[in-house]
C-alpha cells in the first residue's frame, strides 16, 4: 500500500509541475468490459465456475501536458474469465498499472509501470498482452536517452508484476538492466548517404533474488547478457541477436522435457541465437529466420512456470494462422529450454493479364517451419553430482525430435470488383508429448505426435455499397486426436456500425459416437465511432487460444458473452 501511495505523490507532483507549463492538458484513455454467463453442458464437458458469471474490465486514463504525462490503469477480476490465466494469478480490483514521466528531446524519466524491450526481447522484454492474461510491467525506474546522434540507451530497474491480487503483486527478485544501440549512419552527416544501413546493439540484465536453500549454492544474481546487429541495403534486410545467460537453477530448467536428470536443479549455462534474412521487391519477397534456445528461460521468480511471467521473450518461428481450424487446434509456443527452429516464407505476385494472373493478379504465398529438440548428450551421475552439469550441447544443432511443423499454401484471387477469393492448404505435425495443446472431451492428452491436414476456402463478396459477406469453409483431416472436422464462417458487415456473424464447427470425424457434435457460435457488433458493444452465444469447444507463439489452454464453454470497448 505504502508503494501505492507513493505513486500517487508521484502522480500528483508531475501534475503540479506540468501545470506551470503553458501547454493544453490532455487527457485520453480507453475501456474494456468482457462479461460472460456460463451454462451445463456435459456433452462438451463445459466448465461452469460457481459464481455463473465472470467479470474481466479494465479503464486507463492518461494525462499529458507538455513534458509531462501520468497514467493510471483500474482492474477488475470478478472473478476473470474461465482459462484466462492458469494458474489464476487475476483476482479482484484495483489500481494494476501507474506512473509519471517527463520526457524531452534528449532524455525520458518514468517512475512507477513501464513497459519496455531490448533489442529483439530475447533478452528483456516487458510487455502486456490482454487477450492471453499476460502481465509483466516492470514497476521501478526507467531512464532512456539520447547523449549524442546515433547513440541510444536504455536503463531500467525494479520489480516485474508477476500476479494481481486486489492490486499489483510483484516479483521477490529484482531486475537491473541497460541497452545501448548505435545507429552508425546517424553519427555523422558522411555516413548519412551510405547505401548500407548499419545499427549495432548490446544489453545486459540481472535478476537479484535471495534463496534461504542450504542444500545447494543458488547464485542471488543471475545475468543475461547478448549483442546485435542489423544491416540494410536496397531490398535486403539481414539482423542477428546472440545471448548467454549464467546458470540459473530455476523451475523451468528443472523440468523441462529435455533435462537428462528430472526434477534436479542444474547448472548449466544458457544459450540463444535469432536470425532474419528478407528480399522483397514489388511482386516479391523472401523471408529466412532461424532461432536457437539452450537452456534460456528468464523469469522474474525463479520457481514461476508455464504460461506464466518471463524477463525475456521468444516469439514462436511459426506462422500466425487466424482461420479457426488452423489456429485452435496445433498452434505452437516456444520451448525456451531446448529448441531450434527455422522458418521459410516466399511470396510471388502473378502480374495482371497474364494465364496465372489474369485480370486482377494473383498472389502465392508459400511457407515453412519446423521445430525441434536440441542435440543432447547427458553428462554421467557423478560428474553430475560434483558440478551439477547436466548435458552437453553442441551449439546450434538439432535433434530428431520434432516438436512442431507447419506447411502451408495460401492463393488470393480477386475474380472480380466484388469477389475477392483466398485458397489455403495447410499440414501440422504436433507433439503432443511435450507441447501438450491436443486433448479429448474427457480432459486427457493425446499421446504422442499428430498428422494434421487443414483446407479453407474463404470469399469476400461485396453484395451492396458498404456491405461485405464473408464466407469460410473449412476442414481438418486426421487419423489422431478427436478425428476429422468441418467448420463454416458467415459474417455480414453493414460498414461502419454492424457486423452479424455465424459460426459452427462440426466434429464429423470423432470415432466416439457420442462426441459427433457441432459448436454453433452467433454473435453481432454495433460500432458508432470510438464506441462498440458486441455479445455472441453458444459453444466453444476446449483447446489452445494463441498469439504471438504463446499458447493457452482454454476450456470447453456454452453461454453468452458481451464486450464493451471504448475509447475517448
Amino acid at each position: 500500500m505504502k508503494h501505492t501511495f507513493l505513486l500517487i505523490a508521484c502522480l500528483m507532483l508531475a501534475l503540479i509541475s506540468a501545470a506551470q507549463s503553458d501547454e493544453p492538458l490532455s487527457i485520453r484513455g480507453n475501456f474494456q468490459i468482457l462479461a460472460q454467463t456460463y451454462q451445463e453442458d456435459s456433452l462438451i464437458n463445459a466448465q461452469v465456475p460457481d459464481e455463473k458469471i465472470t467479470l474481466n474490465s479494465f479503464a486507463n486514463i492518461i494525462a499529458t501536458k507538455g513534458n509531462f504525462q501520468a497514467g493510471i490503469r483500474y482492474e477488475s477480476y470478478l472473478p476473470q474469465q474461465l482459462g484466462y490465466s492458469a494458474p489464476a494469478r487475476f483476482k479482484g480490483s484495483g489500481i494494476g498499472y501507474r506512473y509519471a514521466s517527463y520526457t524531452d528531446d534528449d532524455l525520458s524519466i518514468t517512475v512507477g509501470n513501464f513497459y519496455e524491450q531490448f533489442g529483439n526481447g530475447i533478452i528483456f522484454r516487458s510487455f502486456e498482452d490482454r487477450n492471453l492474461g499476460l502481465e509483466n510491467a516492470m514497476d521501478g525506474v526507467k531512464v532512456t536517452g539520447q547523449p549524442f546522434k546515433g547513440l541510444y540507451l536504455k536503463g531500467v530497474f525494479g520489480k516485474m508484476r508477476v500476479d494481481f491480487n486486489d492490486g499489483i503483486v510483484n516479483s521477490d527478485g529484482f531486475i537491473r538492466g541497460i541497452d545501448a544501440e548505435i545507429n552508425i549512419n546517424e553519427l555523422d552527416s558522411s555516413l548519412a548517404s551510405l547505401k548500407t544501413k548499419v545499427t549495432l546493439g548490446g544489453s545486459f540484465v540481472s535478476r537479484f533474488q535471495a534463496s534461504t536453500r542450504t542444500d545447494l549454492d543458488i547464485p542471488k544474481n543471475v545475468g543475461i547478457y547478448g549483442g546485435r546487429i542489423k544491416l540494410i541495403r536496397g531490398n535486403w534486410s539481414i539482423s542477428s541477436e546472440y545471448a548467454e545467460k549464467i546458470n540459473d537453477p530455476a523451475g523451468d530448467s528443472r523440468f523441462g522435457y529435455a533435462n537428462p536428470y528430472p526434477s534436479q536443479d542444474i547448472y548449466n549455462r544458457g544459450y540463444a541465437m535469432q536470425s532474419n534474412l528478407t528480399y522483397s521487391q514489388k511482386g516479391f519477397a523472401v523471408s529466412l529466420d532461424s532461432k536457437y534456445l539452450n537452456n534460456f528461460s528468464f523469469r522474474p521468480d525463479r520457481d514461476i512456470q508455464g504460461v506464466g511471467p518471463m524477463i525475456n521473450f521468444h516469439p514462436a518461428l511459426t506462422k500466425q494462422h487466424s482461420y479457426m481450424l488452423a489456429s485452435q487446434f496445433y498452434a505452437y509456443a516456444s520451448q525456451p529450454t531446448a529448441e531450434l527452429a527455422n522458418m521459410a516464407e516466399i511470396s510471388y505476385t502473378f502480374k495482371k493479364e497474364t494465364l496465372l494472373g489474369g485480370k486482377y493478379g494473383t498472389q502465392v504465398t508459400a511457407n515453412f517451419a519446423r521445430a525441434t529438440g536440441i542435440q543432447i548428450d547427458a553428462n554421467d551421475p557423478l560428474s553430475f553430482s560434483e558440478d551439477r552439469i547436466a548435458y552437453e550441447a553442441p551449439f546450434y544443432k538439432g535433434s530428431d525430435n520434432v516438436l512442431f511443423q507447419d506447411f502451408n499454401i495460401e492463393v488470393k484471387k480477386k475474380i472480380s470488383k466484388k469477389l475477392k477469393t483466398k485458397l489455403t492448404y495447410f499440414n501440422f505435425i504436433y507433439n503432443n508429448d511435450v507441447n501438450l495443446g491436443a486433448i479429448f472431451l474427457d480432459g486427457t492428452q493425446v499421446k504422442g505426435t499428430i498428422d494434421a491436414h487443414v483446407i479453407v476456402a474463404e470469399a469476400n463478396i461485396k453484395t451492396k455499397k458498404k456491405q461485405n459477406l464473408r464466407i469460410v469453409a473449412q476442414t481438418l483431416f486426421t487419423d489422431e486426436h478427436q478425428g476429422d472436422w468441418a467448420g463454416l464462417v458467415l459474417e455480414y458487415s453493414i460498414s461502419p456500425h454492424w457486423n452479424f456473424s455465424l459460426v459452427d464447427l462440426y466434429n464429423y470425424g470423432n470415432s466416439i459416437k457420442e462426441n459427433v457434435l457441432h459448436y454453433p457460435l452467433g454473435g453481432m457488433a454495433y460500432s458508432k465511432d470510438a464506441h462498440r458493444i458486441s455479445v455472441e452465444y453458444g459453444k466453444r469447444r476446449a483447446g489452445l487460444f494463441c498469439v504471438g507463439g504463446v499458447c493457452r489452454v482454454v476450456p470447453a464453454s456454452n453461454g453468452l458473452s458481451l464486450t464493451l470497448t471504448s475509447n475517448f
